[in-house]
């Protein structure tokens, strides 16, 4: 609602900023219900607070994609793609039968609505040359972000539409 630092009043830059926050808390609402990958930031411990980190979602998902020691992921789905897999995940309903795993097939393929960063990419791309070599990766996603667009994003009055030109 300003096209200009001319225009700037506290009240439109606290409105501002009370948006992006609303928008954060909402997207950590809808994290909560994941079990696995609810969370971005690790506290660290009471004795050691400095040990806090911030691990990004895209790197949890392809660590846990690629995790040898793998157990059955709680909050990625496998998508069937033949008639095995489907009788597998069909089975699985009713006894204990290992779904197939992500991370069981040589080509990845993961596509990020909202938009992928370069460094969003190489992080990926490093990450599963390291844990899960051979495996080919394709990353796809709506737009690629840049810091520029990134921020207009945050203050898109429609983030399902932005009017952003990105």
């Amino acid at each position: 609602g300003c096209d200009s630092s001319l225009n700037l009043t506290s009240q439109k830059a606290t409105d501002a900023v009370d948006s992006i926050f609303r928008s954060l808390r909402d997207i950590a609402r809808v994290r909560m219900h994941m079990k696995q990958f609810n969370s971005i930031h690790n506290p660290g411990s009471n004795t050691h607070q400095a040990s806090a980190s911030y691990k990004p979602l895209l790197k949890q998902v392809v660590e846990e994609i690629c995790n040898p020691d793998r157990p059955d992921p709680v909050d990625i789905e496998h998508m069937s793609s033949g008639l095995t897999d489907l009788l597998k995940t069909g089975f699985s309903m009713f006894m204990k039968v290992n779904r197939p795993h992500p991370g069981d097939h040589p080509l990845l393929i993961i596509f990020m609505v909202g938009g992928v960063s370069v460094s969003e990419v190489k992080m990926v791309k490093n990450l599963v040359a390291a844990q899960k070599p051979g495996t080919q990766v394709i990353v796809l996603s709506s737009v690629l972000l840049t810091p520029h667009s990134a921020i207009e994003l945050l203050f898109a009055p429609d983030r399902l539409q932005p009017d952003a030109h990105i």
